[in-house]
């Protein structure tokens, strides 16, 4: 029961304290993503650079993810999402942290009521058998009731502590997933103006370099050259 008690009073400081970390305000501002769904293609220097600002003295989650795109803006956009996945891999351990602990009570705490109502029937049964004129059926019962007791607090406590678990790793999975999103339309919308001027600059140079092509191998005037007439000199005209 001692041992019952103490896995009790671990799983509810976990559970609050993990109720606490994880609210969506805390790792999801929504401030956060206001400022990113309000970026438009168009409009990227000046809403990246007030976003970055927004995001410099924020400790949140979301944030810590999104500075790390911003940071890296002038890296290959392959290279860019990987760091943000490698950074969102390491926000969602954090989130994590302590889930284990109820995973572990999930598992011990039944095992160690039935240890309690092994023991104790055993108990119970070793005084029955030592005095053979003491047979109380109520003594009996009631020290069969008290060694059942033990799975039955073994019990109450898993059920919780799975249900807790269960919760906060769909929260978690859920809030990646969105996480993710938010950070792939972010990194879209920077890039996709970054293509956008290169494909102009390559659409520019193709026209240039196609009218000097064209000057190149275009056939120039034709020279007709005019047979002297009556002693006089060739005369030479150009077709156009």
């Amino acid at each position: 029961m001692y041992l019952l008690l103490g896995c009790s009073v671990v799983s509810v400081s976990v559970i609050l304290v993990r109720a606490l970390a994880l609210r969506r305000s805390v790792v999801m501002p929504r401030f956060i993503e206001r400022e990113v769904e309000s970026i438009q293609p168009g409009e990227v220097g000046a809403s990246v650079a007030h976003l970055a600002r927004v995001v410099e003295g924020d400790r949140s989650t979301l944030g810590r993810i999104i500075g790390v795109g911003i940071r890296h803006l002038s890296w290959p956009k392959a290279e860019n999402t990987q760091a943000v996945e490698t950074r969102a891999q390491e926000e969602v351990v954090r989130l994590e942290s302590g889930l284990f602990v109820l995973e572990i009570i999930v598992g011990i705490a039944p095992l160690l009521g039935l240890l309690g109502a092994v023991s104790g029937l055993v108990t119970v049964f070793a005084a029955f058998g030592s005095d053979t004129h003491s047979q109380d059926p109520r003594g009996i019962a009631n020290g069969i009731s008290e060694a059942l007791s033990t799975t039955i607090v073994g019990l109450a406590i898993a059920i919780p502590s799975l249900i807790a678990y269960s919760y906060f790793s769909r929260k978690i999975e859920t809030m990646a997933v969105q996480m993710a999103s938010l950070t792939a339309e972010l990194l879209a919308k920077c890039y996709h103006q970054r293509l956008a001027g290169r494909g102009g600059e390559r659409l520019g140079m193709a026209e240039a370099q196609s009218e000097r092509e064209s000057s190149q191998y275009a056939s120039g005037p034709t020279r007709v050259v005019v047979p002297p007439v009556l002693g006089g000199r060739p005369a030479v005209e150009d077709l156009q």
